[in-house]
């Protein structure tokens, strides 16, 4: 184990973390704190010399569409169903004075 987490890291960690562990809990996520960390610089060890960097496992294609009007200008019809309408649009209760 290269990674040694210490007593203050591990306190540091519970209060950022909102968790109240006892003595022996915070021995086991000392233990598990290493191994996470040696964990990561064992990955840093491999060679990824040519392999792209990505954000996904899949590939990220914009799905766009053309932004075309299919259900007209049907502003009287809708508006027909309003109890009541102003200036082409519907007209509520005021919620403030």
């Amino acid at each position: 184990m290269a990674n040694i987490i210490s007593d203050e890291t591990i306190e540091y960690v519970g209060i950022l973390s909102k968790l109240k562990l006892n003595d022996e809990q915070k021995e086991q996520a000392k233990k598990d704190l290493a191994q996470m960390l040696d964990y990561i610089d064992k990955l840093g060890e491999l060679d990824t010399e040519g392999v792209e960097p990505m954000t996904h496992v899949h590939p990220d294609v914009n799905a766009f569409r053309e932004d075309v009007v299919t259900n007209g200008d049907d502003h009287e019809a809708i508006l027909s169903n309003a109890p009541e309408e102003r200036e082409q649009a519907f007209a509520v209760p005021r919620t403030f004075d």
